[in-house]
């Protein structure tokens, strides 16, 4: 079987599309809308016209359509703005094509600009006034009239079009960016277009992949308009598509002299005797992704309990923070989990600083987070510490919450919160989600797009945990080592399928390695 990219998630309002991201190995890249202005203006300074620009991104868009869609009526919708102008371009090539174009206009041609006042005076058909009516009897509903750099609710005639397009569910290509969608956050600007399919250009926009904008975008194709790769030197994005040849040369590779200990020894730390499940997926989960050996920290309570269930994995007692310690005095056990079903409170954070002084590499997860709560800057303290190795945490939304509330209480984006915590807590940090984002504190991250819906169950969250253990375990570094496990973990989601449980994860990720290997 091999891996699949697919973005699962149906878009709003049963429209069936499934929504994929189109990028190339060397296109990983993700802009700001303002990196992308910059882009732009970068490239018209070395001497390329802005004009060329536009007539190459909407001759991109008309190609797509052609060949995408059977030849029908369209209604083709402008804004006042560059995407407005792409539009027209759209327009004048499918018309010449022999498709019966209809265009809309948001605003007066009279007020359009510079590039797009050059590409309006180009389209030869009538220009129609943007009305609530204006998908009425279109097979195909081209939307140019916001584009990514929308930075305001969407209403009157141009929200009464949106709304009644999507309740016809004609089929929507946005340009761009599916109007209604704020490009650098993926919010909801009041209302969106839901596309059947987004062309975009040089490079992906953080609302093509964070949520919700995700679900509105269908699938999105990224299309070369003729801006060089060289750009990119001076732009120096920090934002990337989570795929493999972002963290593929950090992976470890299989080697002919390799043995357990030179993969790396890894320790999860159990909680109680009724909570054991948890640290058994990820031990379990830290085994198939590579690591040497891992044995399980287990409280006196639980060890008979854990001896039970496992085998591969090592067990050994510890009762408390100096127990842990003396654990970790074997330097060859050079990574640790601590917090699913850790239990939440005054051991648990007693054990995490214990932890930290060993200069073990750590993951912390779940409880180990929640303990934390009332007191976020001891942890924070201890990870900037002399001893402490790196850190990776790894919160869902609640958690977040808890540990870092000011920066949840301020909002913003998912990949703007992201960056933040790590830079406070100066740890990598795995926002969990089905839009993923791996921040580092030295500003770069990631935003999954291989997470399925298959992993929304129970454990699902442990078993990553355990991926990056292993990871750590076998020396790469916290960023690239949890962008790696987020990947696997969704693709090992995808392997199986519907039906999936947490135990099922662990032994899906054979087959996953097996495919990746051979591509790193």
């Amino acid at each position: 079987m091999s891996a699949r990219r697919q973005i699962t998630n149906s878009l709003p309002q049963s429209h069936g599309y499934d929504a994929a991201m189109k990028a190339p190995p060397d296109s990983l890249e993700i802009l700001s809308v303002a990196e992308m202005t910059r882009a732009d203006a970068m490239t018209i300074a070395r001497g390329k016209a802005g004009i060329t620009l536009m007539e190459n991104a909407g001759e991109a868009v008309a190609r797509e359509v052609a060949a995408r869609f059977p030849q029908g009526p369209v209604s083709v919708l402008c804004g006042p703005g560059n995407n407005g102008g792409d539009g027209f371009v759209v327009a004048r090539l499918l018309a010449e094509q022999g498709w019966p174009v209809t265009l809309f206009l948001l605003g007066e041609r009279e007020a359009l600009k510079g590039d797009a006042a050059i590409a309006a005076d180009r389209w030869p058909g009538a220009i129609h006034p943007l009305t609530a009516e204006a998908g009425r009897g279109a097979s195909l509903v081209i939307d140019a009239i916001f584009g990514a750099g929308l930075a305001r609710d969407v209403e009157g005639a141009a929200a009464q079009a949106i709304a009644q397009i999507n309740e016809a569910r004609i089929p929507v290509v946005a340009v761009d960016m599916p109007s209604g969608i704020e490009g650098d956050t993926g919010a909801v600007r009041g209302v969106a277009f839901a596309a059947a399919l987004t062309v975009t250009f040089f490079r992906a926009k953080p609302g093509h992949l964070l949520l919700p904008g995700r679900l509105y975008c269908g699938e999105v194709k990224i299309a070369d308009i003729g801006i060089e790769r060289a750009v990119l030197d001076e732009i120096a994005p920090q934002t990337f598509i989570n795929e493999p040849p972002l963290w593929a040369r950090a992976f470890p590779r299989p080697r002919a002299d390799a043995h357990k200990y030179s993969k790396g020894h890894a320790v999860v730390v159990s909680g109680g005797a009724s909570h054991t499940g948890a640290a058994r997926l990820a031990a379990r989960g830290a085994l198939r992704a590579g690591a040497g050996l891992v044995t399980m920290a287990s409280p006196p309570s639980a060890l008979l309990i854990n001896a039970s269930h496992l085998t591969s994995v090592m067990l050994q007692v510890f009762d408390g923070a100096d127990d842990l310690t003396a654990i970790l005095e074997d330097k060859r056990k050079n990574a640790l989990l601590i917090g699913p079903g850790a239990g939440i409170g005054p051991a648990t954070r007693e054990n995490v600083l214990a932890a930290l002084l060993s200069g073990a590499a750590m993951v912390l997860d779940a409880d180990a987070l929640t303990s934390f709560a009332e007191i976020p800057r001891d942890l924070f303290v201890a990870i900037k510490g002399y001893f402490a190795g790196p850190v990776v945490m790894t919160p869902h939304e609640g958690e977040f919450a808890r540990l870092f509330p000011k920066i949840a209480e301020q909002g913003g984006s998912k990949l703007d919160r992201a960056r933040q915590a790590a830079a406070e807590a100066m740890a990598t940090i795995i926002l969990k989600g089905a839009d993923t984002v791996v921040a580092s504190p030295d500003g770069r991250a990631a935003i999954a797009c291989n997470a399925g819906p298959e992993l929304a169950t129970a454990g699902s969250g442990d078993v990553l945990a355990g991926i990056v253990l292993a990871h750590l375990a076998q020396g790469m570094p916290p960023f690239e080592a949890a962008a790696a496990a987020v990947w696997l973990h969704g693709e090992a989601g995808h392997y199986f399928g519907p039906g999936l449980i947490s135990e099922d994860l662990p032994e899906m990720l054979p087959a996953v390695l097996r495919d990746l290997l051979p591509r790193l």
